[in-house]
């Protein structure tokens, strides 16, 4: 399973019986998966998202955004509980080739996604019990 270090942003190819949450990256020793959302943005978000084959739920947000300061400490909270993903977070503000390709057009808006490929998208703050039954109909356990 290739596997992008959310630190250097090699690729690491991980054995399939070697979890995410117990490896560390070949080129700079450091975890590859992280108990905290990972910061993406325009520079870095193509070079991680499509080239790990672990679903990465990002979060996009903006400063400006109630709701989504809101949700912030329960995205934050599951991101340490779920060891089969990785959560991302992206600043809108900040990213605004990938909110134009990505059509964000209400925040926070969630994309749940499997290297190219969208495997779900939802608008709005959500509570925990929300995220993880959504996650869960997407197919992720924690």
């Amino acid at each position: 399973m290739i596997v992008v270090c959310p630190n250097c942003l090699k690729k690491n190819n991980l054995p399939t019986d070697v979890p995410i949450s117990q490896a560390q990256c070949g080129q700079c020793d450091k975890d590859l998966w992280s108990s905290t959302p990972i910061h993406l943005n325009d520079d870095n978000f193509m070079l991680f998202v499509p080239n790990t084959e672990v679903p990465v739920f990002v979060d996009f947000w903006a400063e400006w955004c109630g709701p989504c300061k809101a949700m912030a400490p329960t995205f934050e909270r599951l991101a340490a509980q779920y060891k089969t993903i990785q959560f991302a977070k992206v600043n809108t503000e900040e990213a605004p080739r990938l909110s134009q390709f990505f059509q964000i057009r209400s925040i926070p808006s969630l994309i749940l996604f499997k290297q190219t490929t969208q495997l779900g998208r939802v608008a709005g703050a959500m509570n925990a019990q929300q995220l993880q039954s959504w996650l869960q109909q997407h197919g992720v356990q924690a």
